[in-house]
């Protein structure tokens, strides 16, 4: 077990409503700090909404959660945890320079950070072309390039490599693990089960609930499989989904979009 002031994230018997339906169902995991650490699961398993919690800005029905030692959404936090959101954070009709120095100036980051995050994302090819110019792969990359300015301790990034190309996906992997290196901790989400394998941990969800927790090594092990995709069919097979609603007004067990 990780002691709470030693982990980057405590999740307790974390429940979250959206309307009438449960999107969590009493969720707990504790992830140690350092790794890059892969939420997977299909579209709609709760993977965003987890990420919305643990960066404060998902209201939750009960449970606790605590970030780097501190309640989530704390502001303490602010200069700590770096977040990207699936959807591009950022201005069309500034530059890719404009927008890093307009985000650094917002954090109060050192002004050397705008050239490390830029060429950390690599775009120092497209420092002065307007975002809106960009392709989405890359307008992608300029808001992980926001998220990287202070040198967060923990990244949460939603589905970073949605709409990359391959050869780029391999390069932002590889930036992930640098920053790992580093001693920054990364939790990644994707519902590209081939991800899961670039991960030094693995947390699958379904149905707001977690499947399995483990590393990549020891996921294939226990279910005697050889990719992620069949150790997740392997594990649904094992534990059927929710078919009850929890007790409340809860009418639709199924989940919201995540």
């Amino acid at each position: 077990m990780v002691h709470t002031e030693d982990a980057a994230i405590v999740v307790d018997d974390l429940r979250v409503r959206r309307g009438k339906r449960g999107v969590l169902h009493g969720l707990t995991l504790h992830i140690p700090r350092g790794g890059v650490i892969g939420l997977l699961g299909p579209s709609g398993c709760g993977k965003s909404t987890l990420m919305r919690a643990i960066v404060g800005v998902q209201i939750v029905q009960s449970g606790s959660l605590t970030v780097l030692g501190h309640a989530a959404g704390s502001p303490q936090l602010r200069h700590r945890v770096g977040y990207v959101t699936q959807a591009a954070s950022v201005y069309d009709d500034l530059t890719v320079r404009q927008n890093v120095s307009y985000f650094r100036a917002v954090l109060g980051a050192p002004r050397t950070d705008v050239d490390r995050v830029i060429d950390e994302t690599d775009l120092g090819s497209h420092a002065d072309d307007l975002v809106g110019s960009l392709s989405g792969g890359q307008r992608s990359r300029v808001s992980l390039a926001g998220a990287l300015l202070g040198a967060p301790e923990l990244l949460v990034l939603d589905e970073p490599t949605v709409g990359l190309d391959p050869v780029l996906r391999v390069e932002l992997w590889g930036l992930f693990h640098r920053l790992a290196a580093a001693g920054t901790t990364l939790l990644v989400s994707s519902h590209v089960m081939d991800e899961a394998t670039r991960c030094d941990r693995l947390l699958l969800l379904r149905n707001g609930e977690l499947l399995a927790d483990a590393t990549p090594r020891g996921l294939l092990a226990a279910t005697d499989t050889n990719d992620a995709e069949s150790a997740f069919l392997t594990l649904i097979r094992q534990k059927p989904a929710r078919t009850k609603p929890e007790t409340g007004t809860d009418t639709d067990p199924r989940p919201s979009a995540s």
